[in-house]
C-alpha cells in the first residue's frame, strides 16, 4: 500500500543557489535539511523536511549523471515524485499486474531507502519513484 508522498525531486543545475530559494520559500531552519551525495544516480541532493514530505534537489555530479542529461533535454524542473512503502516488492507486483512496469530491478537511493522508478511514458508524463525505507 501506497503510504505518504515522500518527496517531490526538482532537478537543479546549481544546488547551493536552488537551496538557499527554497529555504526562503520554505521558511526551513538548517535543522529541515539534509544534504548528500548519491552515488548510484551520480548526483549530489538536498531535501528539505516540510511536515511529513521533502522537496527533494537534484544537482549532478558529472557528465555522466541521468540528470545532466535531464538538464541538457529539459532544463531545470520537476523530475519525480516518490510514493512511500512498506513493501517495495509487493508494490511492483501489484503494478506488473496492471501492466506498470518498473524501469529497472529496485536499488538503494538516498537515505538508504530502496527504490524503484516507473517510465514517465505510463504515468502521465510524470517520472514516478516507489521508496522503502530500510527497517532497522
Amino acid at each position: 500500500m501506497i503510504s505518504n508522498i515522500d518527496h517531490i525531486a526538482i532537478a537543479v543545475h546549481d544546488l547551493e543557489n536552488s537551496l538557499e530559494q527554497f529555504k526562503i520559500l520554505t521558511d526551513a531552519t538548517d535543522a529541515q535539511i539534509r544534504i548528500e551525495e548519491v552515488p548510484s544516480e551520480k548526483v549530489r541532493v538536498a531535501f528539505i523536511q516540510i511536515g511529513n514530505s521533502k522537496i527533494e534537489l537534484l544537482e549532478p555530479l558529472g557528465t555522466a549523471s541521468p540528470i545532466t542529461r535531464f538538464l541538457e533535454k529539459r532544463g531545470e524542473g520537476l523530475h519525480h515524485i516518490a510514493l512511500e512503502t512498506e513493501n517495495l516488492e509487493a508494490e511492483i507486483k501489484r503494478t506488473v499486474k496492471e501492466n506498470l512496469l518498473p524501469i529497472s530491478a529496485p536499488s538503494e537511493g538516498a537515505g538508504g531507502k530502496k527504490v524503484v522508478f516507473f517510465n514517465p511514458k505510463d504515468t502521465g508524463k510524470v517520472l514516478v519513484e516507489f521508496i522503502q525505507k530500510i527497517q532497522d
